[in-house]
């Protein structure tokens, strides 16, 4: 079925049952934070169940374990929207493909089919698979490969023969230099001294020309292996760069054929949309998600937006934590800036994120002198200031303590973890504690209470971590690229369905303990209140309670512990 055949009427889905009890929202959803709306919960539940019971197509999220295939999870989005004749549906879509297509039925299309049978697409992944084929063909052949392995040989033969040469040199000329001292000494006629000079400096003159001859000579053996295996690499360089053209002409081709609507009727390309952002083009795949698909479809269908939410179906990818049937939101490295622009005229739900949730909250401090203090932030309330939000623990402090100078915070906790900070109200103390901190000499404890049950009692995580460029502030598990993290844990309580533990950070990596406790490879286990990497609830259940350090300027060991209010 080709994407344009596919009407309003074969995407609008009516729900199965009554809505009457429902009351609709007064603005559309906010993509990037928000509570699903109950339609939209019951649209997610509907499209679930197909999900499960469906048989128009094969697809392994990796649910079944007799299924075979690449597993792979997949982002899906419904919309709760309203037709023309006054009746309350919803759209359904899928990010990226599905069982290896664009279009499905039920489903929205995407805004162009890439996969559309003859599409210049396809055309161009033919060719470059070609010239894939090609090196391939050229890197494998035995003549290149026994080649390659000569010119190393004697590459490797070469440089240890000029590096003896050059040891030889250097212990010819270290004695020539002992020499020329001692016949200053022991030479007292003027004439014999210069002839036995010029005849030092003949010998280093020909340890030169020896040299300069030995490379020469080598260079001559390896020019004619370098010569042969030329008509290999001379030509495996050209169909990479032609590949690397080819894919740059062909990304382009393709970015140029995604346009989006708002709810004005306006009209802007992908390239334009990215070109006003830090990343000025557009990365890839940027469009194929499923809730620029929904509201594409929505205003070329004269369907009014009404809610939206996006879950996750299938099993995790083992780089980031998606949990199976759970809500999240629209991403922002690719969906943000097409979104800004595609809700446009539409009345949107504010943005969350720009209230400060910290407004009137007192801080405690717990301990203070001349040097220091010790507060205990609140949960939900930034330590430094953020891009829209000033109030801060440090900026609390500089009202607090105008005369201290210095940074003041010394270490930071997310916004969303409660818990002990350490404030320092100078220069050297705020540089003496520091010092203890990258020495790694303060020791931490933490308190956070897991949703489900971790089986073992006590442990340790090592999973390297670095930012999601296309998701911040989400982390992925990179083992490649990610710096290194370290969390020791151990389970200090368990009810029926959680789990309370004690967190020891080895190192102190964004959203370290976050990511340790939810992802599949660490606890598997959310943190309660983990809006990120879990589900959301009255705040994050993790508490920073214990910390021990020296104190600058009585160098007395210090301890402070104050328990965690869940």
């Amino acid at each position: 079925m080709n994407s344009s055949e596919i009407s309003a009427q074969s995407c609008f889905i009516p729900f199965e049952g009554t809505i009457d009890s429902y009351t609709l929202p007064e603005r559309f959803t906010f993509p990037f934070y928000y509570e699903p709306h109950p339609l939209s919960v019951l649209a997610a539940k509907e499209l679930q169940e197909y999900l499960q019971n469906q048989t128009d197509w094969e697809h392994n999220f990796g649910l079944d374990e007799s299924q075979e295939g690449l597993v792979i999870g997949k982002m899906f989005g419904v919309m709760v929207v309203r037709n023309q004749q006054n009746e309350i549906g919803y759209l359904a879509a899928f990010s990226g493909k599905l069982a290896d297509k664009n279009v499905h039925p039920m489903f929205v299309p995407p805004i162009f089919d890439m996969l559309e049978e003859d599409s210049f697409f396809i055309k161009g992944i033919k060719e470059l698979t070609q010239i894939n084929t090609r090196i391939e063909t050229l890197e494998s052949n035995s003549e290149f490969i026994a080649l390659t392995n000569e010119l190393q040989t004697e590459t490797a033969v070469a440089e240890r023969k000029l590096e003896e040469q050059k040891i030889k040199m250097s212990e010819a000329k270290k004695a020539r230099k002992l020499l020329r001292k001692k016949a200053e000494v022991e030479i007292t006629d003027a004439d014999s001294l210069e002839v036995y000079m010029n005849d030092l400096v003949r010998e280093s003159l020909k340890d030169k020309f020896l040299l300069r001859e030995l490379t020469e000579y080598l260079e001559d053996r390896l020019s004619e292996t370098k010569k042969k295996l030329a008509v290999f690499t001379d030509e495996i360089t050209f169909l990479k760069e032609e590949r690397k053209q080819k894919s740059a002409n062909l990304q382009q081709q393709l970015f140029d054929q995604y346009h989006f609507l708002n709810n004005r009727g306006e009209t802007k390309s992908l390239c334009d949309i990215f070109e006003a952002t830090a990343l000025i083009k557009p990365p890839a795949a940027a469009g194929e998600c499923a809730a620029p698909k929904l509201l594409q479809y929505a205003y070329l269908n004269n369907l009014q937006p009404i809610a939206m939410a996006e879950f996750w179906w299938g099993e995790s990818p083992k780089s980031e934590i998606r949990k199976h049937g759970q809500f999240y939101p629209a991403c922002r490295g690719k969906c943000e800036p097409i979104l800004g622009h595609m809700l446009e005229g539409l009345s949107v739900d504010d943005n969350p994120l720009l209230a400060n949730p910290a407004l009137g909250v007192p801080i405690e401090t717990v301990y203070e002198d001349d040097y220091l203090a010790v507060i205990n932030k609140p949960a939900e309330f930034l330590s430094v200031p953020g891009i829209n939000i000033l109030d801060s623990v440090y900026e609390r402090m500089k009202l607090k303590y105008p005369e201290a100078t210095g940074p003041l915070i010394v270490h930071r906790l997310d916004m969303a973890t409660s818990g002990l900070l350490l404030i320092a109200k100078d220069k050297d103390t705020h540089k003496l504690l520091q010092g203890q901190f990258i020495k790694r000499t303060v020791k931490k404890r933490y308190t956070a209470l897991l949703n489900g049950i971790v089986t073992e009692n006590e442990g340790e995580i090592n999973l390297p971590l670095r930012i999601d460029l296309d998701d911040r502030p989400r982390q992925l598990v990179c083992y490649e690229y990610g710096k290194p993290a370290k969390t020791k844990w151990k389970v200090i309580e368990r009810t029926k369905e959680q789990t309370r533990v004690h967190f020891w950070p080895i190192t102190g990596r964004t959203h370290q303990l976050r990511m340790h406790a939810s992802h599949a490879l660490g606890l598997n286990c959310p943190i309660v209140g983990d809006d990120l990497y879990g589900t959301k609830a009255n705040r994050l259940h993790l508490h920073a309670e214990w910390i021990e350090f020296r104190h600058p300027a009585t160098k007395e060991t210090m301890t402070f512990e104050v328990n965690p209010d869940f």
